[in-house]
């Protein structure tokens, strides 16, 4: 299937997404432009450690997941956080589906060696399930758990990350990153920070050695280097306001573009 946009939206951003943005998914959907959204979950997932007195730990913005955590993280990412999108994309007109990278083993990974517990590392997308969903119609929603290759153990995965190889996997169009910020930002001398409009592999590797990117944009731009090596044409960091998402599907520039050439053309 061709012409597929992977977004991804940051759990930190779901609760203020507008209307707007799922009518302009709907919007899309009802052109035949094909949709897959990837989403975290973070602040409820906090929310629910929070309730049941389990402290939130993370090393370079990727959670440590022990089996506590991995228990309330399945349930609210697969629960209320991927019904919740669903229902909002319904009530925009469009038509969703929601499922997880458990379900039909579409992420396949084997449990990290960092020091973060229950987390996997992705080995393997399959595009079974999202085509599937897909070609009845519908936008896949995918919350970012997989599973091991026998079956016998969940893992915890980091949404940039599982939007990332879903992206790859699917040989997308492009991968679209909603985040809180417009992008990625470049401090200037008299303190204020400007935009990186576009970049490319060499530069984000320079950007994370000065400090320019810190804290949880490190797993944005790794997936998205990840994905542009595995055959996504471009990567977009962006608000993903409905103006956003529909000027990145009409091929205009939004927030910053990622390519691994940054002469590549359009």
């Amino acid at each position: 299937m061709e012409g597929i946009i992977v977004i991804k939206c940051g759990g930190s951003t779901m609760e203020q997404l507008p209307d707007t943005f799922f009518q302009a998914i709907a919007k899309l959907q009802g052109e035949g432009k094909p949709i897959v959204i990837v989403h975290g979950g973070g602040p409820a997932i906090n929310g629910m450690l929070d309730k049941v007195q389990i402290t939130p730990q993370f090393v370079d913005g990727l959670r440590v997941t022990c089996e506590d955590t991995l228990r309330v993280v399945e349930m609210v990412l697969c629960g209320s956080i991927n019904k919740a999108l669903v229902r909002r994309l319904t009530q925009a007109g469009a038509k969703a589906w929601g499922a997880s990278g458990i379900d039909g083993q579409t992420l396949i990974a084997e449990k990290t060696t960092k020091p973060l517990g229950w987390v996997g590392e992705v080995k393997q997308a399959d595009t079974t399930i999202p085509l599937a969903i897909l070609g009845q119609g519908y936008v896949p929603v995918i919350a970012p758990l997989s599973v091991s290759a026998d079956g016998s153990d969940a893992f915890n995965v980091n949404a940039d990350i599982a939007a990332g190889a879903i992206a790859a996997s699917l040989s997308a169009e492009k991968l679209v990153m909603v985040t809180d910020v417009p992008g990625i930002l470049r401090p200037l001398s008299d303190g204020s920070k400007e935009l990186v409009q576009e970049t490319s592999a060499d530069e984000i590797h320079q950007m994370i050695a000065d400090g320019v990117i810190t804290g949880g944009m490190i797993p944005k731009v790794q997936a998205a280097l990840d994905a542009l090596g595995q055959g996504v044409e471009q990567v977009v960091i962006c608000r993903g306001t409905a103006e956003d998402i529909l000027a990145v599907s009409a091929g205009e520039a939004v927030g910053t573009t990622v390519r691994m050439n940054v002469n590549q053309p359009q």
